[in-house]
């Protein structure tokens, strides 16, 4: 396979940069201090260079990159390239863009996993042992819950929901009575019965690109999942603790927003692969409206909660529902 063009200038600055090094640190010193201090400097000029040049490798594209999705302008300057916002009390839509564009969403699949584990009345009680089979192969993420680490069920749901903890969704899927063959067949079920026809689910946490929906279909499944008290609960919780074995360990929420005393927030989700740039997708009470929000492929790593609040301003501004006073 043939290596992008800054990936090669990359591996042949630090080649350059190393072998100069090494031929510097060879040379017979002929003052000891003042040899060393060279060497710092030059330590640190190798160090400076090599960063540099890690920092031009550009990042894997996501899909909506692909497709050219990015290209569109929009009224809002969104950074996000798919974006949807509609009143959950009338059907009113206030913002559409790219709405029916198919693409992964990476964590946000954990909101199925949530509905589904939750809707199924299983023991939150019964204890459940992370193994290595709930390991991330796909993108070798790390996760704080070593295997053996266990858990009830319920402090699973709590840390999948609130900090997209992706062994514990794995290990929801597994647990599952049937297994994770069917615990997936079933999230597709389950999404062809709310009539989420652009949606696929390959597995429970959301770490393939094969796991790909659109953004009306998540406005779908957000309307759906906010009737379960706690899912709204354990999406919308800042932070929580959990004892595994005899230590205290505890995790926090993955949307900042959560914490906003601006914010009014009922549910939320977030999610990130390089596929699918940052994902968000929120219930929301803004200026007397309550809205389900969808944005999709963002890019850059704030640039999802900058879109949030632009969209929050242009509401407030343009589509308030607050009657004024007489």
């Amino acid at each position: 396979m043939i290596k992008p063009f800054w990936t090669t200038c990359a591996g042949l600055l630090l080649l350059c940069f190393g072998q100069f090094a090494q031929a510097q640190a060879s040379q017979k010193p002929s003052v000891g201090n003042t040899n060393k201090n060279a060497q710092k400097v030059l330590h640190r000029s190798v160090t400076h260079h090599v960063r540099r040049a890690v920092a031009i490798v550009p990042v894997k594209p996501s899909f909506g990159q692909l497709a050219g999705l990015h290209e569109g302008v929009d009224n809002l300057s969104l950074r996000s390239s798919v974006a949807y916002v509609v009143d959950q009390d009338t059907n009113e839509v206030l913002l559409s863009k790219n709405d029916e564009a198919v693409l992964p969403i990476a964590s946000i699949t954990k909101l199925m996993t949530g509905v589904l584990v939750s809707e199924a009345k299983l023991d939150m009680n019964e204890v459940i042992t992370i193994t290595q089979s709930d390991v991330d192969t796909e993108k070798g993420s790390s996760s704080r819950l070593q295997v053996g680490a266990s858990l009830p069920r319920q402090e699973l749901l709590h840390l999948a929901l609130m900090a997209s903890e992706n062994r514990a969704a794995h290990a929801l899927g597994r647990t599952f009575p049937g297994g994770l063959e069917l615990f997936v067949q079933k999230m597709n079920e389950k999404a062809a019965m709310l009539g989420m026809k652009d949606t696929h689910y390959q597995e429970p946490t959301g770490l393939s690109s094969k796991n790909q929906s659109s953004a009306k279909d998540l406005a779908t499944l957000v309307g759906h999942a906010y009737q379960d008290p706690l899912i709204r609960d354990f999406t919308t919780s800042p932070s929580h603790t959990v004892e595994v074995g005899t230590r205290h360990m505890s995790f926090h929420t993955t949307n900042r927003l959560v914490k906003n005393p601006n914010w009014e927030i009922g549910l939320q989700k977030t999610g990130y692969i390089s596929e699918a740039g940052q994902c968000l997708v929120m219930q929301t009470k803004i200026a007397g409206r309550h809205l389900i929000m969808v944005l999709l492929d963002s890019a850059g790593h704030l640039s999802r909660i900058a879109d949030a609040e632009r969209v929050r301003h242009w509401v407030e501004v343009h589509h308030s529902g607050i009657l004024p006073q007489s």
